[in-house]
């Protein structure tokens, strides 16, 4: 007689924790109002220094609102204190979730909070008093600098440390994202802050400066962007990413083209031509990453366009990714030596820079940050009509402006290939720079509405013990489990 084979024993998985038990509100909001308060400063600042250009003594005779004094302010704003600061607090949100486990160290979290935004503070007071290291996007003084690395390198450490005890087995592409950003952009502060300023010169500090400047934006804005719009846009239309294969395809493209491309600024320099020739081929080569990440972010919204009217959070990203398309456009051709002849040094490149760092990242950095507070409100957005009327104001801002400052990039530098005076070619693209302003003047209206608007959200809860509505989980989305 045979003997009975005994059945296998099963062993259950361990269990998935609800994701809204996991995160720290208070945490992930400290972060936000902050990011929303620098989101409402530094755009600010830019409109100011443009008015300069039409009207150069409206500001008076100071020498601390001189446009040398607040141009820092306003790249170093947008960069560490709106945009960043946003993306690391919803972090604070997205990993958890994503990995089913709390933050590792997340008390951390609360004094990094303020030891950030506060060095970012006094970072502001040392540019305007004149302290400055003379690197675009690199003005801070050693201490500052030194603060920045210290956040980042430790938030670095909590993230990856929660990413290696995560209960869910696979990473979602968010994650992917995520580990590059922080790692990569721990590396290259040590590069920009520490090594650049006090130990390189002469030529090669300005090679070393192009690559900096341009980690900083493809490195960490970047991957940083595509965490947002990878978690944000599926959570949002309740429609799986569209392929992860194509995810994964953008992931290591950007990867291997971007740490290349940042001498395309310094073409015709004496920057040894290979050098410069890498910076060409790399840059077209980002059409890689650029069209395979856009696929996907069209693709997932098929089936979901119906909605889309009513769904603020997917109109940013959606207006962000088209910003995308026409800014990494720009970045791509104008690296061709034929491009760069007129748009070299003029309005061009500063339209280029619009269309991508705020036009695509800081929308969707907003576009998290509009998902997020109304759940950890616990109610819906306070007035979707004055959302509507942001989104449009934004839109309609960051849109005309990056046409304007191609048309006139264009028009000064084929006038001076024609062989006209520097300062006419100035004279003559005066009317582009007020409607660059009044542009400006839109999309400040639009994110001074929409904080408004969030704040109110806020409050409308305040009274009453937060309860943040479940995350919609997507069907297929990796690392959220049914």
């Amino acid at each position: 007689m045979a003997s009975a084979i005994p059945a296998p024993r099963h062993v259950p998985e361990p269990a998935f924790p609800d994701p809204d038990s996991l995160i720290d509100r208070s945490l992930i909001r400290t972060w936000l109002y902050w990011g929303l308060f620098w989101l409402m400063f530094t755009p600010s600042i830019g409109v100011a220094i443009s008015t300069l250009f039409n009207y150069p003594s409206y500001l008076g005779t100071s020498e601390y609102l001189t446009f040398g004094r607040l141009r820092p302010l306003h790249v170093n704003g947008v960069i560490f204190g709106a945009f960043s600061t946003l993306f690391i607090g919803l972090c604070y949100y997205i990993l958890p979730r994503l990995c089913g486990v709390r933050i590792w160290k997340g008390e951390w979290g609360h004094w990094l909070v303020w030891v950030w935004n506060l060095g970012l503070v006094a970072g502001m007071i040392s540019l305007v008093l004149g302290y400055n290291q003379g690197l675009e996007a690199g003005e801070f003084p050693l201490v500052i600098d030194a603060v920045i690395f210290f956040v980042i390198g430790l938030t670095t450490v909590q993230f990856l440390m929660t990413i290696s005890r995560r209960l869910e087995p696979q990473l979602y592409v968010s994650v992917w994202y995520l580990i590059g950003a922080f790692v990569w952009t721990t590396m290259n502060l040590i590069l920009g802050s520490f090594i650049l300023p006090y130990t390189i010169t002469g030529i090669n500090s300005a090679a070393f400066h192009g690559l900096f400047i341009h980690y900083i934006v493809g490195l960490w804005i970047t991957p940083a962007g595509y965490v947002l719009i990878y978690y944000f846009l599926p959570a949002s239309v309740r429609n799986p990413i569209y392929s992860h294969k194509l995810s994964l395809i953008g992931f290591w493209s950007l990867a291997l083209f971007y740490p290349f491309v940042g001498i395309h600024h310094y073409l015709f320099s004496p920057i040894a031509d290979w050098a410069e020739t890498l910076a060409i081929i790399t840059s077209m080569l980002l059409i890689v990453p650029v069209w395979t990440v856009l696929q996907n972010f069209f693709g997932t919204m098929i089936g979901r366009w119906q909605n889309f009217g009513r769904n603020l959070t997917a109109k940013f990203l959606i207006m962000g990714s088209l910003m995308y398309l026409v800014g990494c456009f720009q970045g791509s051709v104008e690296a061709l030596r034929s491009i760069q002849q007129p748009t070299h040094f003029s309005d061009f490149v500063i339209s280029h820079s619009h269309l991508t760092v705020f036009g695509t990242f800081v929308v969707w950095a907003i576009a998290g940050t509009v998902y997020v507070l109304p759940k950890l409100a616990g109610r819906p957005l306070w007035s979707f009509k004055l959302g509507n009327w942001s989104f449009w104001l934004i839109t309609i801002g960051i849109s005309v402006m990056g046409l304007d400052l191609t048309m006139a990039g264009l028009q000064q530098g084929f006038s001076l290939m024609s062989g006209v005076e520097w300062l006419d070619s100035l004279v003559a693209i005066r009317p582009y720079w007020l409607v660059r302003t009044v542009a400006g003047i839109s999309m400040d209206i639009g994110m001074s509405l929409l904080v408004y608007n969030l704040m109110r959200t806020m409050l409308a809860a305040r009274d009453r013990e937060p309860a943040a509505a479940p995350l919609p989980r997507a069907p297929g989305i990796e690392g959220v489990r049914p």
